[in-house]
């Protein structure tokens, strides 16, 4: 037996699967939080929509361990699911192939009076969107993230598949 039909058969197990969702979205958590606080790095508003997924899925799954139905592990599926999602949106706004939201990234300066650069400057947010303060083997924390949180999901989904077998 391969060692990946040994891994694909241990998370097949709901305890264990459950166990690595929950920690999964906790690790993520934990870990923005250090780049937050211990690595002086502050989030920008697509960041903390990264995080909300993750936070609901926190907040359900003492719940989805005690009930064996469907809607709780499909939420907090979800719930990971949407942070990938946020991802890939944050991923294409910081390698500029598409624009981000308004309030978080910076126009053009090109043909800007004195006065017009200087009333974006200072109405430019703190951190912004467009830029990547960290990278990885050329994968912004937004990337990391997509992937991450695409696991997460796939381990709710099997928290949800277990469910549905008989006990």
């Amino acid at each position: 037996m391969s060692i990946v039909t040994q891994i694909w058969d241990l998370v097949q197990n709901r305890k264990i699967a459950f166990t690595l969702a929950v920690a999964g979205s906790a690790g993520l958590i934990l870990g923005a939080w250090g780049f937050q606080y211990i690595g002086n790095m502050p989030p920008c508003k697509l960041c903390y929509w990264q995080r909300y997924g993750h936070y609901a899925a926190l907040a359900i799954a003492p719940f989805a361990y005690l009930m064996r139905g469907w809607i709780l592990p499909a939420l907090a599926g979800l719930g990971a699911l949407s942070s990938s999602v946020i991802g890939i949106y944050h991923t294409g706004v910081e390698r500029k192939w598409w624009q981000g939201p308004s309030s978080c990234t910076s126009d053009s300066i090109e043909g800007l009076s004195t006065d017009e650069l200087l009333n974006q400057i200072m109405s430019a947010p703190v951190v912004r969107c467009d830029e990547v303060p960290w990278e990885m083997f050329g994968l912004s924390m937004a990337s990391y993230n997509v992937l991450v949180s695409a696991g997460i999901a796939l381990m709710w989904a099997l928290v949800l598949r277990a469910n549905k077998s008989p006990a």
